[in-house]
């Protein structure tokens, strides 16, 4: 039985100068790190404090609560309970949407260079390790749970993760603590579930170290991984555009493995989850080699992965604004939809010939059946044209603001002005400051 409390100050002592924040479930693996957390805190006089999530999806929730605050009061913890809502009717699994919640109200409470302490153990890991496995996952996905990590503006730590669960619930036991137990545990329709209750006992039955060999597997997986990333850190750099999109004749000069991680290691700079080796191959065959007229496109989380002028892009999955429209009055900011920032006829400047009648001055994002004729050029051409002309890509085409006159073209923000209201009254300013660059061209 490993000696915890030693363990769990080992772990610590590097970040002795830091606050620590403690995932607090209220299982018997938080609540036996509230009591080691409280005594290092004697010990050391170090800053703490726990985060309960409330994800109200038992009937016991409140209860759990309750019982957390109850501990932490006994402990001169400080506790934040925040409340979360789960779309459920979104078609993701319970455990994604729970976790990722989690993780998110988690993250609003690490300022710079806390550290948050979660609870993760040996039992857990093999549960990861397994579900990685069953997945066909290569060294990145069974690399399994880091010990430590980024996390928002500090790192999170695991300081149980090669303690197995007897031993937590053993000593909660000895030192005679509480705890509650989620129902949903039991249910083995749960994937962690079925290895928690019909897999790792057999496995730790049969093979009393199975939990540190899974353990030095998925630190030798993550080993691996890191050195590969290493090694092509330059290929992937010389992949890569100014912009962040992959130059596709780059890449088609690689081998298939070599792409494979290059494509892998692109995405994880986009903070994507690791795509499998199916959705890699989907990028390159369906979205990278597709016909040069093609305008192809594959949807990965709320992410798109889409070709434009030989390079690969990802980007956000954007709604579709194109029937907004809105009048708009010369020296006042129109506000834009979907995060796109503000519009303004500014007279300081000129570019623009302002029209006899400003009121019917109005402002749209659908270019379908629009021409123009930008100034210098001779001939009207389809705004699909145009901006193809101009280097925009496809999904970025209705999410530039064009100014209208009546049924006229008058301007595309940021692009040109049209040949008929060429003039020096006012120019067309769209304040992105504060933008992503892939909201707006």
């Amino acid at each position: 039985m490993t000696e915890l409390y030693p363990h769990f100050c080992q772990q610590l002592h590097p970040y002795s100068s830091r606050c620590f924040v403690l995932a607090l479930s209220g299982g018997a693996d938080s609540r036996v790190m509230l009591e080691l957390l409280a005594r290092y805190r004697d010990e050391f006089g170090v800053s703490v404090c726990a985060v309960h999530v409330h994800h109200g999806l038992s009937k016991n929730a409140d209860h759990w609560a309750m019982c957390c605050q109850t501990w932490c009061d006994e402990s001169f913890v400080p506790l934040s309970v925040e409340h979360v809502h789960l779309d459920i009717k979104s078609g993701e699994s319970i455990e994604k949407l729970a976790r990722d919640a989690r993780y998110a109200v988690l993250a609003k409470h690490i300022k710079d260079n806390d550290v948050l302490l979660l609870g993760q153990h040996a039992d857990d890991q093999i549960e990861t390790f397994l579900l990685a496995l069953k997945r066909g996952s290569g060294p990145k996905g069974l690399s399994s749970m880091a010990l430590s990590a980024p996390f928002s503006n500090g790192i999170l730590l695991r300081p149980l993760l090669t303690v197995k669960r007897a031993d937590i619930e053993d000593f909660a036991e000895s030192n005679q603590l509480s705890w509650v137990t989620d129902e949903s545990n039991e249910d083995v329709r749960y994937e962690r579930n079925f290895i928690r209750h019909q897999i790792t006992p057999i496995l730790s039955d049969r093979w009393p170290s199975i939990h540190q060999a899974v353990q030095r597997s998925a630190e030798l997986c993550a080993e691996q991984q890191a050195l590969l990333e290493e090694l092509l850190r330059e290929e992937l750099k010389h992949t890569l555009y100014s912009d962040g999109s992959l130059k596709i004749d780059v890449l088609d000069e690689k081998s298939d493995g070599v792409r494979r991680q290059i494509i892998r290691q692109w995405l994880t700079t986009h903070k994507m989850t690791m795509p499998s080796r199916k959705h890699t191959e989907m990028i390159w065959l369906e979205v990278a080699s597709s016909t040069v007229d093609a305008n192809p496109k594959l949807k990965l989380g709320d992410r798109e992965i889409r070709r434009f002028d030989n390079r690969l892009y990802c980007v956000d999955e954007y709604r579709d604004i194109s029937a907004w429209k809105s009048s708009i009055v010369v020296e006042q900011k129109l506000l834009l939809p979907d995060e796109l920032g503000t519009l303004s006829i500014v007279t300081q400047q000129g570019g623009i010939g302002l029209p006899e009648r400003l009121d019917d001055l109005w402002v749209s994002f659908n270019p379908e059946g629009l021409s123009a004729c930008p100034v210098g050029r001779a001939g009207s051409r389809k705004l699909k044209k145009l901006f193809q002309e101009y280097g925009v890509p496809s999904w970025l085409r209705r999410r530039i603001p064009i100014l209208m006159y009546q049924d006229k073209v008058v301007a595309v923000a940021n692009l040109f002005v049209d040949r008929d209201f060429s003039g020096q009254d006012c120019m067309l300013v769209w304040d992105k400051s504060s933008l992503s660059c892939q909201n707006c061209p």
